[in-house]
């Protein structure tokens, strides 16, 4: 395949080809993990459908051992907010897929995209951006806490601001006792990471047995309400660039948290970026 990522707006086209350039090439058989997201016809043309993202794979006919795969990010069409609505249920503008920023390896500015600070694999943060942990996004979690106690729920924060240096002994120590390659999928280089905007709190346990407690299924349905997110959903480690985190929570304010949350994609998804080190 010529690429190995793209995105796609909901209703936009794009005709794929092997890279192969024999006549098998030309006889390779197309398929989607999900049709109710990206389809593909037979000559390799793929169409948006929905939001999400799915994989296209080309079959050589003649070597089923032989193929390529593609991985699709369908993101919202925009739609046009109507002028002076006050209408129940009208659809809020999905912002518009704009061309994402350079990213620079040694930042001097952090980096914001439709408003929103951007801290993953792609984007780094100054060295000397040391913000601490955001006042209104502290107000939120303590509000969110409360309403959670009130159900009989426990939640609390286990690691929340971390400043560079700090994150520079955080990865280190996972590189030596795990190595390098584990090390870029569980934990951020530092200037990579989000904990350094000050947005980001971890809670509870930081570990995968969160996900079955009720604490962890109460923050998935109502986290938006309060303004998180939660940054790293389960299958969508090749988008985020980090594995399933059900604790990892992103501050992204009510509005913007409500927005991502019910478009079912992820950060990067919606914004249309990647997360991807540059090396």
């Amino acid at each position: 395949m010529r690429d190995s990522q793209i995105t796609l707006t909901v209703g936009e086209s794009r005709h794929l080809q092997a890279t192969d350039a024999s006549d098998a090439a030309a006889k390779a058989v197309w398929s989607s993990s999900d049709s109710k997201i990206a389809a593909v016809s037979a000559d390799g043309a793929v169409t948006a459908v929905a939001p999400g993202s799915c994989t296209i794979t080309a079959t050589l006919s003649a070597d089923s051992t032989v193929f390529g795969n593609v991985t699709v990010t369908v993101v919202p069409a925009q739609t046009e907010s109507p002028e002076n609505s006050d209408e129940i249920g009208t659809t809020e503008p999905i912002p518009a897929k704009t061309e994402p920023p350079a990213a620079q390896a040694d930042p001097t500015e952090p980096t914001y995209i439709q408003g929103i600070l951007i801290a993953n694999k792609t984007y780094a943060l100054p060295k000397t951006f040391d913000p601490g942990v955001d006042p209104e996004a502290k107000a939120m979690f303590d509000k969110m806490q409360k309403a959670a106690a009130q159900e009989g729920l426990n939640i609390y924060i286990s690691s929340g601001y971390r400043s560079y240096d700090y994150q520079v002994k955080v990865y280190n120590s996972m590189v030596k006792a795990y190595g390098k390659k584990y090390a870029d999928e569980v934990s951020a280089r530092p200037g990579y990471s989000e904990h350094q905007t000050g947005l980001v709190f971890d809670l509870n346990s930081i570990d995968l047995s969160f996900a079955q407690t009720k604490e962890s299924k109460w923050v998935d349905a109502h986290a938006h309400e309060y303004g998180f997110i939660i940054r790293y959903p389960e299958g969508k480690d090749a988008i985020t660039g980090y594995s399933y985190e059900p604790w990892h929570l992103r501050y992204l304010g009510v509005e913007n948290a409500t927005k991502v949350y019910n478009s079912g994609l992820t950060l990067e998804e919606y914004l249309g970026i990647t997360s991807k080190y540059p090396d």
